[in-house]
């Protein structure tokens, strides 16, 4: 019999019925140490005390009206993240697939607006993950993500992630913006090195064409500052944002500059539950959390001493575990054997991991993580590398 729920996953056989902190308890009564926050999810750990207030309040009072009026919490909100980024305004979705489409129907209808209608490309990094809609997929241009979906959506052009001059090489008159994300997150945890970030932001500016940062994964402190673009010490034109910033909470955000978002006028685009009532309490919460003094600084720290002991314990396996590589709290674990079997044998000890390309096994705690969460994973990592050592 076809289950009730489409099995268009390939879950793990356990369920959670509790949490609090980096903690989770599944139905069975099992205790797991999570350092998958719900793929860079959860960043402030489950059922943070501020986030459920925040909620409490807000669903005692109103969830949903629909963007066919004023929502007094997106003008809340929006305000905050253009007052900490490069931003200008904002557009509130429901998730990290939404944003990239929202930044990628911008591009094109800021050359359209410009005059240009033939601008219209977008140029992407190979290894990529930008959502699973039938654009993103396209702009992702993983064959395992697109096989059986033909005919492809056209206008996405891949180069290898990393390689400026084959970058500058797939530009053309046709060419509208540059999508890459700051760290490939799905891809395998492959930082952009900050100099190639900067020369994109240069060629984008040479050629006349958008820069657009994916940091659906990266973004909301997951890299030890409020988004990754931040340590190469340049900004976007565009910016995708969903995971963290609601804490759990479904809700996305594209952001841009006023020169870029000017096509976007009243009929653009839309989203019936984007940005109500209940998303943005969740991710104005978060936000108080995230910006008030010393949390990054502290999420910074914290991520460092994690990339120690990691590195310190991955060494004692090396013929389990080839490297450690990321960026703060975005971790990748590069592995000898199959990623699938570590992450299965972790689950049995009780940590949580994420999987991904390249054969990685991702870490993605929460970002409220101290001492005694590291030690605790260092420990379980330890003994499960023991377990399966060839």
């Amino acid at each position: 019999m076809f289950p009730v729920v489409m099995p268009t996953y390939a879950r793990a056989d356990v369920a959670f019925e509790r949490g609090e902190g980096a903690i989770l308890w599944s139905s069975d009564g099992r205790r797991f140490l999570d350092f998958g926050s719900g793929v860079a999810v959860t960043a402030l750990g489950h059922c943070h005390p501020h986030l459920v207030k925040a909620l409490q309040e807000q669903a005692a009072k109103l969830w949903h009206t629909s963007n066919l009026y004023r929502v007094t919490g997106q003008e809340n909100v929006a305000a905050r993240l253009v007052e900490n980024t490069f931003a200008d305004t904002v557009f509130f979705c429901n998730s990290g697939a939404e944003a990239n489409e929202c930044a990628i129907k911008m591009a094109r209808k800021f050359h359209y607006e410009g005059g240009d209608k033939g601008r219209f490309e977008i140029i992407c990094a190979t290894g990529a993950f930008h959502g699973r809609t039938l654009a993103t997929v396209a702009a992702g241009g993983q064959e395992k993500h697109m096989k059986g979906f033909d005919p492809f959506m056209p206008g996405f052009v891949h180069v290898p992630y990393g390689n400026l001059n084959a970058l500058r090489a797939a530009i053309t008159p046709q060419s509208a913006a540059i999508l890459v994300e700051p760290v490939q997150g799905e891809g395998g945890i492959i930082p952009g090195d900050p100099d190639y970030l900067k020369r994109l932001r240069a060629t984008a500016d040479e050629f006349g064409l958008l820069l657009i940062f994916d940091e659906v994964q990266t973004g909301m402190g997951r890299t030890g500052t409020l988004f990754a673009h931040q340590h190469a010490g340049i900004t976007p034109d565009i910016m995708a944002v969903a995971k963290g910033l609601g804490g759990g909470f479904p809700v996305g955000a594209c952001l841009a500059t006023e020169k870029a978002a000017r096509g976007m006028t009243a009929g653009a685009h839309g989203s019936t539950f984007g940005g109500n009532p209940l998303a943005m309490a969740a991710a104005g919460a978060v936000l108080d959390v995230m910006l008030a003094p010393g949390f990054l600084d502290e999420v910074a720290h914290w991520a460092g001493v994690l990339g120690s002991k990691l590195t310190e314990v991955v060494a004692r396996f090396p013929d389990v575990v080839e490297e450690v590589r990321g960026v703060g709290m975005m971790i990748g674990l590069k592995c000898r054997i199959p990623n699938t079997e570590l992450q299965a044998k972790l689950l049995a000890n009780g940590l949580l991991t994420v999987g991904a390309g390249d054969n990685v096994v991702r870490l993605l705690p929460p970002l409220i993580i101290r001492e005694r969460e590291i030690d605790e994973a260092i420990d379980i990592l330890a003994r499960t590398l023991s377990e399966v050592t060839p």
